[in-house]
């Protein structure tokens, strides 16, 4: 019996491991969530006229702007300032138990919305309420998706996976335009109920499939920290939201006082915030992290990125709305749908770009596709501002499209590489706060783009709305009342889809000449009215942009990571792994954690004294009389930071900045060797003393004993670490030189077949021969887990790691310390339990029969049994 990933109680005979079809259901379920929740983010905008419709409501009146508004952005204000909270959780209590709480969440909630039964503000509040509720469900969704992704692929495959997912993150927006146009005019409700079977399919298949494969860390919630964080990010939040309605005799509100003390206020509390969590021993904004270069600077060209991608949304709405689609013959009910229709160019063009983009930044790094893609959509508004209002689709269409690739470019890689400059235990919180930074965008965006358009529209759309509306019947002082209204209702009424002159006038309507009534109404004349003022306005905002995605690109080139590539021996052989295992990557962000002992001394001889100066790193590396080795310096995000050459077996790194650091020392022919080191303002003297100049050669065949050519060998020390690959050649054979003295796994996979492997003593003056057998079968391994006392433990996990230092399997022990994985291809394994002090055995799985490994924690000697 055993208790699996999400933490559940023990089941009977349930295999723990996730499969090596995992990754692929956890991609495909997160996309699903991610694509249900920004649809719902934005699927309201289109379908507000027939909502309002339906509970008997005018959005426009002065009353009930703040229902508008609301509607708008309660959903963006709640996932923006709990999306990070959420993340910590998923650290803490488990990423996909917090997701899964997630799907369901949202699937009531929508269903609560489709049940909407009132009236009039009663079912105004009603919704505004659930779609809070909503976007707390989404906030889930949002918050742990990519540390799920992160945890189940592997580095190589990141860019991939989070560039779909990405892909679904802002393709939804795009797409509940659509949606919300073509339901709306059907029943509003089909706006909530469209999610809801998605929703219970999700929340089912999540709760079955997804496993919690990355670090659970217990810790105590910071509950401070929540409050001023949500506190303050709503006050701010709410304040951009009323800054852009009228005030007094003012077009915007940004000098009203309840603006400022939220603006003001707001930004204190944040402050009052950081001082917290700079205290707190868990705290929920990690500011740590801020510390990290890669982190910074994509978060910053993410949050700038969205900024831009935001604003377009809000500006090209209005544009088609209320000026393009009625010049082109379509009534101003119709444009809604047709407006989310037209600018189907701009999610292709992402749809396209962000996949690929996914796909190559795993290869060539993350800096050209993020730096280009924002330079790209910089050179789009820039065209943007050279088109007439009165445009021709064709070249609209164009513009829309490169936009579109430009962020389709720009997402995955930088997702991509913001999670990847995480250690795996701050994932979960790294995720919840860059989801912050682009939701909090969107809410942003409205607040700038709807202020400069605001400021372009106030300086000429009075004096040209009045002359227009008494030279058609409106008497003159109508005609002044109405044209000094605040701009903000004709883009609330253009944005809703509504005919502005027909709201404005009013009363006032039924007075004039049914002829020039007609023609005030019309699709031309307020269109025509609006297209100077508007020029001004959408002038104002697309240069915005434009400086938006510059700053943004500046950002990313310095932010972007680079491919690092293995290095090679004079014979060909792999020095080193291109791609970090789990178990690397955890011990170069550990900091406090040394290299193995056996590997890294720090002896002072005594007839040589020797004394680090400030920022230095100094040492002997040892080969026993070969040749002079390699010490690479890597920063916390694996960035290549120095590099020399050990002459006579010294070697020194200077002006080296405080911080921890990883050292790898490399010579051909020998084994590795790593260690942490930590640099607060003094020298460290670290010597390694390198081992290993074996050759192994032998020949890998298939179950009928024909020879198998390509099949991948990798070589594994005892610790688990890759130490050597190659493939075999025509005729089955494989050499590799540089490997160490004593036990080495070798392992021998094709993808027809189940992989082989055998364990040979490698012989430092000598060469070792090493054959193996492909199988076709699978096995399993089963033990005990025992304390220093020999007492059974629950609850203790275990991890089987293959020959490559992935993982492939992992249970938690049950109330009598038993555990079995099963779906283990044969082959050598390392199993390691941990709980107390942890212990590790290696295990040989043979073809169609189990193995055991138990294992003792807690004892120095790491005492351990494996059959």
């Amino acid at each position: 019996m055993t208790a699996v990933e999400h933490g559940a109680e023990p089941v009977v005979q349930q295999p723990a491991g996730p499969g090596p079809n995992y990754k692929w259901i956890a991609l495909s379920n997160t996309t699903l969530g991610m694509l249900m929740a920004t649809i719902n983010s934005s699927i309201v905008l289109i379908a507000l006229p027939d909502i309002f419709r339906g509970i008997g409501i005018n959005p426009l009146e002065a009353g009930n702007t703040s229902y508008l508004l609301w509607m708008i952005m309660g959903f963006l204000v709640v996932t923006a300032v709990l999306v990070v909270g959420f993340g910590r959780l998923g650290d803490m209590f488990g990423r996909v138990r917090m997701y899964n709480l997630g799907f369901a969440v949202f699937t009531v909630a929508s269903i609560l919305l489709w049940l909407t039964w009132q009236q009039g503000d009663a079912a105004a509040l009603w919704l505004i309420g659930w779609r809070i509720v909503q976007g707390i469900g989404g906030a889930f969704l949002m918050a742990n998706s990519s540390a799920i992704l992160t945890d189940a692929f592997p580095r190589e495959q990141r860019g991939l996976a989070l560039g779909i997912n990405g892909v679904a993150a802002i393709a939804g927006s795009f797409l509940g335009l659509i949606i919300g146009g073509l339901l709306g005019p059907v029943d509003w409700k089909l706006v909530f109920l469209v999610s809801v079977p998605f929703g219970l399919f999700g929340t089912v298949w999540a709760y079955l499939k997804l496993r919690d494969t990355g670090e659970r860390r217990p810790a105590k919630m910071d509950w401070w920290g929540n409050i001023t964080f949500a506190i303050g990010l709503i006050a701010i939040l709410v304040g951009i939201t009323y800054g852009i309605q009228p005030y007094g005799d003012s077009v915007m509100g940004w000098g009203s006082p309840t603006v400022l003390i939220c603006l003001i206020g707001g930004v204190i509390v944040l402050v009052a915030f950081c001082l917290i969590e700079r205290k707190v021993a868990n705290p929920l904004f990690t500011l740590s992290l801020f510390g990290n270069r890669r982190f910074t600077l994509g978060n910053i060209a993410n949050l700038l990125g969205s900024l831009g991608r935001g604003g377009l949304q809000f500006m090209l709405i209005i544009w088609l709305q209320g000026i393009w689609l009625p010049q082109h013959g379509y009534s101003f009910e119709e444009t809604p749908l047709w407006a989310g229709i037209y600018m189907l160019p701009l999610t292709v063009g992402f749809l396209i770009a962000a996949p690929i983009s996914g796909v190559l930044c795993d290869r060539f790094g993350a800096r050209w596709f993020s730096t280009g893609g924002l330079l790209l959509s910089a050179v789009s508004f820039l065209l943007m501002l050279f088109l007439p209002i009165n445009f021709g689709y064709l070249p609209f269409a164009v513009i829309l499209l490169v936009n579109g690739l430009g962020m389709g470019l720009f997402a995955s890689p930088n997702r991509a590489d913001i999670m990847n400059s995480l250690p795996a235990e701050s994932r979960g919180a790294g995720s919840g706060m860059t989801a912050t930074f682009q939701n909090a965008a969107m809410v942003l965006s409205i607040g700038f783009f709807f202020s400069l358009m605001i400021g372009g529209l106030s300086q000429h759309l009075p004096s040209v709305m009045e002359a227009g509306l008494t030279q058609h019947g409106v008497p003159a002082a109508e005609a002044s009342q109405i044209a000094g209204l605040p701009p903000v209702a004709v883009l609330f009424a253009a944005f809703l889809g509504y005919n502005p002159i027909q709201q404005l006038l009013g009363p006032v309507l039924g007075s004039l000449p049914p002829d020039q009534a007609s023609f005030l109404t019309g699709r031309s004349f307020f269109p025509q009215l609006i297209t100077g003022p508007f020029a001004d306005g959408i002038t104002a905002a697309f240069t915005f942009a434009v400086i938006a995605c510059v700053v943004a690109a500046i950002a990313s080139w310095f932010a972007g990571g680079k491919v690092r590539r293995s290095e090679s021996s004079a014979d060909g052989t792999s020095l080193g792994a291109e791609h970090e295992s789990v178990g690397g990557e955890l011990a170069a962000v550990a900091g406090e954690a040394g290299g193995p002992s056996e590997l890294v001394t720090d002896d002072f001889e005594a007839d040589r004294p020797r004394f680090a100066k400030a920022g230095e790193l100094i040492g002997h590396l040892s080969t026993g009389g070969g040749p002079d080795g390699i010490v690479t310096i890597t920063d916390r995000e694996g960035h290549q930071i120095a590099r020399t050459t050990a002459s006579h077996g010294e070697y020194a790194v200077h002006d080296l900045p405080p911080g921890t650091y990883t050292a790898v020392a490399t010579a051909p022919g020998f084994r590795p060797a790593v260690a942490a080191v930590t640099l607060n303002g003094v020298g460290v003297v670290r010597d390694f003393a390198l081992d290993g100049n074996g050759v192994v050669t032998g020949s890998v065949t298939g179950p009928d004993g024909c020879a198998r050519a390509g099949a991948l060998v990798i070589a594994t020390d005892a610790e688990g670490t890759v130490v050597g690959r190659a493939n075999t050649a025509t005729d089955g054979s494989f050499r590799m030189a540089g490997l160490p003295v004593g036990p080495t796994t070798l392992a021998a996979s094709v993808p027809e077949f189940e992989p082989d492997a055998v364990t040979v003593d490698v012989d430092h003056a000598g060469k070792t021969t090493a054959d193996l057998v492909l199988a076709s079968s699978i096995g399993s391994v089963t033990g005990t887990v025992t304390g220093p006392d020999a007492r059974p433990l629950a609850r203790a996990t275990v991890v089987v790691t293959g020959p490559d230092g992935q993982v492939v399997a992992r249970a938690t022990t049950d109330d009598e310390g038993n555990y079995e994985l099963g779906g283990i291809r044969s082959g050598t394994y390392t199993v390691v339990a941990s709980l107390l002090a942890p212990a590790s055995a290696e295990v040989r799985v043979p073809p169609g029969a189990p193995a055991r490994a138990d294992l003792r924690l807690g004892d120095p000697a790491g005492d351990r049994a494996a059959h």
